[in-house]
């Protein structure tokens, strides 16, 4: 595997391409965070700063399938670079004017969030422009994931090192400016600015018609719900075990968590049914988030994190492979984008709910939110298991493809490929 990763690192624009990709998106991956730190900087209540943490995430998925679609009719540059100048500004605006005048903090939130560049999305698409053959552009795919799982490891302790430096607000102000120099890295690039999406045709409703797909979207709500609950259950938890060092290590801890856990389930091949595996690992991902409310020491805690975040990364893997299996025909990238879509606005929610809870009955009662999401995640899977038994059988390689101007047929992962 490792030998692969250098391979595609050794391609002309890859490891550009990566580097900025991974760094455009870090406002993103640390704005929860980052807006409960100022939030809490600023006198505010963990309600308070769950909600804005809430809003920034639903706008941000309600503004990334619109977005994407503006690259494809108008190209990435045209996109990316103004969106990720209009976050980036929005965000600004919350950082100055703080929580005072609440209607301004919510929108500039909401603003930032919204227009948050589709960075993920326009990675994937220009892998086969970059990479010619097949199994190199699937290596990218495994490598973009465990690159994701380092920065999510990263960022939080990025966040909380800026804050210790310097202030939450210095925080949110460079986080976002290094985020536009990512997202600049890209777009001028010759793969970015060449890149061009062919047209295709589909159902109204789109990957959306698929019964087994709305089942996966179910479930994965409540996984994100179990992971934005953790975020702000896990503030409480370090203000009375060391501040806000402990919350960035803990926030840290479920990265690499899933980052041992996705290398390691993505090192073989797995058999058997992978609706079948998808049920156990969410049982396993229910069941490691209970010993967080024992709330022990910090290092135990965050051990304890670690174990929380395994089984995360496998289960999204193997989610991916199952959507393959349901989406309709000719809609296998839109069909991933509503689930990476749906697990954000569930994490949003989790954010969003946590917050009363916590003020409720404290941080013992905020950590019994993710366990109890994960069980309902699991129940969905189990009252479910016959339609998602019956795959739509249409995954398959595109005759044409989205991705490639040439029309060129667009490798991607399929219930054949390892999950």
């Amino acid at each position: 595997m490792a030998a692969g990763y250098l391979e595609i690192l050794r391609a002309r624009h890859a490891a550009r391409l990566l580097a900025g990709t991974l760094v455009g998106r870090l406002p993103n991956a640390t704005a929860a965070i980052a807006i409960l730190l100022f939030v809490r900087a600023e006198g505010g209540s963990y309600s308070l700063a769950g909600a804005l943490a809430a809003v920034y995430g639903v706008a941000n998925a309600v503004g990334q399938p619109l977005l994407g679609r503006l690259v494809d009719l108008r190209g990435q540059p045209r996109v990316q670079l103004p969106a990720a100048l209009a976050s980036a500004l929005a965000m600004a605006v919350f950082a100055f004017a703080g929580i005072g005048p609440l209607p301004l903090a919510y929108t500039a939130v909401a603003a930032a969030g919204l227009f948050t560049p589709p960075l993920e999305g326009g990675l994937r698409a220009l892998w086969p422009s970059v990479l010619r053959r097949q199994d190199q552009v699937h290596t990218a795919y495994a490598m973009d994931a465990v690159a994701q799982e380092v920065m999510f490891t990263v960022g939080p302790l990025l966040v909380t090192l800026c804050v210790s430096l310097w202030s939450a607000q210095a925080a949110l102000l460079v986080l976002n400016g290094v985020g536009v120099l990512g997202a600049l890295t890209v777009v001028v690039s010759p793969p970015s600015r060449a890149w061009r999406s062919a047209p295709r045709e589909a159902h109204w409703l789109g990957a959306l018609r698929s019964p087994g797909l709305l089942v996966l979207l179910a479930a994965f709500l409540f996984v994100g719900i179990a992971l934005g609950s953790i975020t702000v259950a896990s503030v409480p938890y370090a203000d009375d075990h060391g501040g806000d060092v402990v919350y960035g290590w803990l926030m840290a801890a479920l990265g690499l968590g899933a980052l041992i856990g996705g290398v390691v389930y993505g090192a073989r091949q797995w058999p058997g049914a992978p609706e079948r595996r998808l049920r156990i690992l969410v049982a396993f991902l229910a069941v490691c988030y209970l010993p967080l409310m024992l709330m022990p020491g910090a290092v135990a805690m965050v051990a304890l994190t670690v174990l929380a975040g395994v089984f995360l990364a496998p289960a999204i893997a193997c989610a991916f492979v199952i959507v393959d299996r349901h989406a309709p025909r000719g809609t296998v990238t839109e069909a991933f984008s509503w689930l990476v879509t749906t697990f954000t606005v569930g994490h949003s929610l989790g954010t969003g709910l946590a917050g009363p809870v916590v003020e409720a009955g404290g941080a013992l009662w905020g950590f019994a939110v993710p366990s109890a999401a994960g069980a309902v995640s699991l129940l969905v899977l189990l009252a479910t298991g016959r339609v998602l038994a019956a795959p739509a059988g249409s995954a398959v390689v595109a005759a044409s493809s989205e991705n490639d101007p040439n029309r060129a047929a667009e490798p991607r992962f399929s219930s054949r490929d390892r999950a």
